[in-house]
């Protein structure tokens, strides 16, 4: 059963229902305006860190592309491909950095079956960090990215 939260639309006046823990069901489009979408349905407390993730990924890579996949943000640097997405589980926001085993520090989370793909999770009360988080989007979107 989908859930819908009050207030929020999809840009185009239409609400959004949020999918399974919460993650807002945003329709697949390129551009800001989907991504702004998907972090304005983020349930509480995760879209004000949703709002404050991707101003820090626009500071630190100013010709972004950015557009919403499989009901997460994406974020691309050029021709290179995706660098970095981020999704709304029922306790936290996992960002994942698609090529996170290249950057330093690696980021924690990771498995063998995850390859190269390293990420974050962020819970309710968490600080985010902006120097380290800073330093990843900086150097994941000078990597070349994943191609879907």
């Amino acid at each position: 059963m989908k859930a819908r939260k009050p207030g929020s639309s999809d840009g185009k006046g239409s609400p959004v229902a949020l999918l399974s823990g919460g993650n807002p069901q945003i329709a697949k489009a390129d551009g800001d305006a989907p991504v702004q979408a998907y972090i304005a349905a983020m349930p509480g407390w995760k879209s004000d860190f949703g709002k404050r993730l991707d101003a820090l990924i626009v500071r630190n890579v100013p010709d972004v592309r950015k557009a919403v996949k499989w009901n997460s943000p994406f974020y691309g640097s050029g021709e290179q491909g995706w660098f970095l997405s981020f999704h709304v589980f029922t306790r936290y926001v996992k960002v994942t950095f698609f090529q996170g085993t290249a950057l330093q520090p690696v980021p924690p989370g990771g498995t063998e079956k995850s390859k190269e793909a390293r990420w974050i999770d962020i819970y309710e009360g968490d600080e985010l960090d902006e120097t380290p988080m800073a330093g990843w989007v900086k150097q994941a979107a000078a990597l070349p990215g994943w191609i879907p």
